[in-house]
């Protein structure tokens, strides 16, 4: 079941979310993300997280509504953004997107990205999603939803990536290996449409720039 997670972080152009909020079975939403789902006119399943974040004129909003609220303590070792995964994982989600996953706390943005990768070892896909970026996991081949001129760059999550092909990029490779502690793989430039991930061993992630970037 695809489910949707919304989190507090950078959205951008909101009508681009509004256009896809039918293709989801349920949604969760962190902590302060209940604010953007009530932009969108989103009604959550659950909302969780320590509510450190979400105004009360939200909370209590959803709370007249009925969502269900999972609370959690300040101090913990897990973030919002993580507790909202592992719900979603743990009622069925096999296919998960991420809304608002990215933002101006580099730290949150790592650890988001390292966190979903962690699902796919588990055959849960997690892809963050924004109108001008979307940032997927792969362990075997991705098709890029991409077009001539965007860019794509790839992140090694594993000590080794090793077996990796590119085809329809600019810069294509063949059987590379790439190292987590020196990224090199970034900036490649799509040439033709639906190009092509494939890999061996370890993880990437891929990251979709739908516009092109200097």
């Amino acid at each position: 079941m695809k489910y949707l997670v919304i989190t507090n972080g950078s959205f951008g152009d909101l009508d681009w979310y509004r256009r896809r909020t039918g293709q989801f079975k349920k949604t969760v939403c962190a902590d302060g993300g209940a604010r953007y789902a009530r932009e969108l006119g989103i009604m959550p399943d659950w909302i969780v997280g320590d509510m450190d974040s979400i105004s009360e004129h939200d909370r209590c909003f959803m709370e007249e509504e009925g969502v269900t609220f999972e609370l959690h303590p300040a101090e913990k070792d897990s973030t919002d953004t993580q507790i909202a995964l592992e719900l979603a994982e743990r009622e069925g989600g096999r296919d998960i997107v991420v809304w608002g996953g990215t933002g101006s706390r580099l730290d949150h943005n790592l650890s988001n990205i390292f966190s979903a990768s962690s699902f796919l070892e588990r055959g849960v896909d997690v892809v963050f999603e924004s109108p001008d970026l979307s940032v997927y996991f792969v362990n075997k081949q991705l098709v890029v939803p991409g077009l001539p001129g965007d860019t794509v760059s790839l992140i090694a999550l594993n000590s080794k990536v090793s077996g990796v092909d590119l085809s329809g990029f600019k810069y294509p490779l063949d059987r590379a290996t790439l190292e987590m502690n020196w990224q090199w793989a970034v900036s490649n430039i799509v040439i033709d449409e639906s190009p092509v991930v494939r890999l061996n061993s370890g993880i990437l992630a891929v990251f979709h720039y739908k516009t092109p970037v200097p």
